[in-house]
């Protein structure tokens, strides 16, 4: 197991009634004027945000609003985002959906904290020495941002997606009360699902010796999502269900596993982001399409631990040779397909509305333009190899 620093600052609020305690806590904080940052309307019907002004009118705390985070959120808002706060004085900002909305909210943190274009933050990973401080209500499980070091944005115009990774971006405090997730749509339920899975899968799969613990929590979230998710899937107003699931988010991406061992790759998630990038795909959808393949390109160059993983998550068959263990893995893959496909997932390119003829496009942007080599396995993926990928997601 290698050293690491273990750095998880958010106060976690959990369970019924948990936004209400956002009017007392931003007090505390020495809230004077928040930035409540969402989505859709939605939050405006069903009476959360009302709910929420009400505690901070309360509190004697005021309040600007800013909507309109899509899906794979875009620097453009974040921009509109910073203007407002300025002029405003907001001083603490609050997200209240699911992950973009908060990823959204985490740019806004970093351009009002450096006095720069979150742009260039977010590509630089520039970190901000005493960042405004955030708070979160989710309202969908899946990204786990509400806890996590990561922020990752879209910029409309040169259709990149890219993210930066550094404790600053980790919110201070994060309300999660798993009734506010049961109105999220089956679709968007079951991407959520794949998303957190893909967190811990990804991270389990690195090339380097075992870490019993660690892998035995990765696969305890993995096991717990993988049944939960599909009893969640028949049964989408279960709020039980839906707790377990959003624990789960937050808990697969705070970095609890990755501990003792080497930084995080994310290369199938990097490999994902341009597809959303340029087709505006749901997150968790591309990688269910990417995901897969990936593993079938990589296993090759380390059979042991894709073998581990597919064989004590999806029922791969038991195997003791190299050879064994690859025909075993390509099994664990179709079975992980399988599974979601079961939930309703995509799994392969042309169900995102992706053409063979925009293969070298979008690998270019990965790539940038095949001078940049990707987190592999076997050293470093080029643009071809990342084509090839995509072929095996065909």
């Amino acid at each position: 197991m290698r050293n690491f620093t273990f750095y998880t600052p958010t106060k976690i609020y959990f369970g019924d009634d948990a936004e209400m305690h956002v009017g007392e806590e931003l007090k505390k904080r020495g809230a004077k004027k928040v930035l409540i940052h969402y989505g859709s309307e939605r939050i405006r019907g069903n009476g959360l945000f009302d709910s929420i002004t009400a505690q901070l009118d309360a509190q004697g705390i005021g309040y600007v609003a800013l909507g309109g985070v899509q899906p794979n959120p875009t620097i453009q808002l974040a921009r509109k985002g910073i203007e407002l706060c300025r002029a405003e004085g907001v001083n603490f900002l609050l997200a209240v959906g699911g992950g973009s909305v908060i990823d959204s909210t985490k740019a806004i943190r970093l351009g009002l904290s450096l006095g720069i274009d979150p742009w260039e933050a977010v590509t630089k990973g520039i970190r901000p020495e005493n960042p405004v401080p955030m708070g979160t209500v989710p309202t969908m499980a899946a990204a786990g941002s509400e806890m996590s070091n990561s922020c990752v944005m879209t910029d409309t115009e040169s259709h990149l997606k890219r993210g930066c990774n550094f404790d600053e971006n980790r919110p201070e405090v994060a309300f999660l009360n798993p009734a506010l997730t049961v109105t999220t749509p089956a679709y968007q339920t079951a991407a959520g699902i794949t998303d957190i899975m893909m967190h811990s899968m990804e991270r389990y799969l690195s090339n380097e010796p075992a870490t019993p613990l660690t892998d035995a929590v990765c696969l305890g979230i993995l096991r717990s999502v993988r049944d939960e998710g599909a009893l969640l899937m028949k049964d989408l107003t279960n709020v039980e269900l839906r707790g377990e699931i959003m624990w789960a988010s937050s808990i697969a991406h705070n970095n609890l596993t990755e501990l003792g061992r080497s930084k995080r790759t994310f290369t199938a998630h990097r490999i994902e982001h341009d597809l959303s990038g340029v087709h505006d795909v749901t997150h968790g959808a591309g990688l269910a399409v990417i995901f897969p393949a990936w593993c079938l390109a990589e296993a090759p160059y380390g059979a042991e631990r894709f073998y581990s993983l597919m064989h004590q998550l999806w029922d791969a068959p038991e195997a003791d040779t190299e050879t064994g263990m690859l025909e075993s893995v390509k099994q664990g893959v179709e079975n992980m397909r399988a599974y979601f496909r079961s939930i309703g997932m995509p799994t392969r390119m042309g169900e995102l509305g992706i053409d063979p003829s925009e293969y070298e496009y979008i690998s270019g942007l990965t790539t940038n333009g095949d001078t940049f080599r990707l987190p592999s396995f076997r050293g470093g993926l080029t643009q071809k190899d990342i084509i090839e990928i995509y072929k095996l997601a065909q």
